[in-house]
């Protein structure tokens, strides 16, 4: 099946706030795995196991096909689901977050627990940054010295990173590409090079691309 693009946390941050006197932690962390998520809850938990609360929920699959969230101990449906809701809007898979709290001695009530964890949530997503990971396809290409000038004053115009570039008998480039720019570039190569350049496709891996580019 072929690869799709999904949006996905950039790196692990956290970010914190304190509402009536509890103080809460919000944790992001990419994660390709269910047992990645798991590794990165317990690591949580062990660092914060005197806080009243840990908080979570993960999703796993450019489908989304695996959500689970928990409350751990907090009124049903007021620490865990608001957790993943956030995640859901945002759009974001494979991560987990973890919303940390340490309990004031002020009741927050269902509507303030829903409200806090949405905030530690999405404090955490931004914490993280949200980014675009497509589908990528890496090329191997080869040009003769007197192409070297054309060549690259082409690359600067085209959807492509310069990912290496060698210099031996022949110019060699490695070539980063989206997947779904190949088709184009490929025909632009050929037009340009009147069909002398052939790139040879070496692989397909997700890699995150700018926002502004998605």
């Amino acid at each position: 099946m072929a690869l799709r693009p999904y949006k996905t946390l950039i790196k692990r941050a956290d970010d914190s706030f304190i509402i009536n006197k509890s103080r809460f932690i919000g944790y992001g962390c990419p994660c390709e795995t269910e047992e990645e998520a798991l590794a990165f809850l317990q690591e949580i938990r062990t660092k914060h196991k005197d806080a009243t609360h840990n908080c979570y929920a993960y999703i796993i699959g450019t489908n989304m096909g695996v959500m689970r969230y928990s409350d751990d101990g907090e009124p049903g449906g007021t620490a865990g689901m608001p957790i993943i809701e956030v995640m859901k809007a945002r759009g974001v898979t494979n991560c987990a977050v973890v919303v940390t709290r340490y309990f004031g001695g002020v009741l927050l009530g269902a509507g303030g627990l829903v409200r806090a964890y949405s905030q530690g949530a999405a404090a955490a997503l931004n914490a993280c940054g949200v980014g675009v990971m497509h589908p990528t396809a890496r090329y191997l290409m080869e040009i003769p010295y007197p192409m070297l000038n054309r060549m690259d004053h082409f690359l600067k115009g085209e959807p492509v990173i310069v990912e290496d570039k060698d210099y031996t008998d022949k110019i060699s480039y490695t070539l980063i590409v989206r997947c779904a720019d190949e088709e184009g570039f490929l025909s632009r190569v050929t037009d340009m090079s009147e069909g002398r350049v052939e790139p040879l496709r070496v692989e397909e891996m997700y890699l995150p691309w700018p926002e502004e580019d998605a």
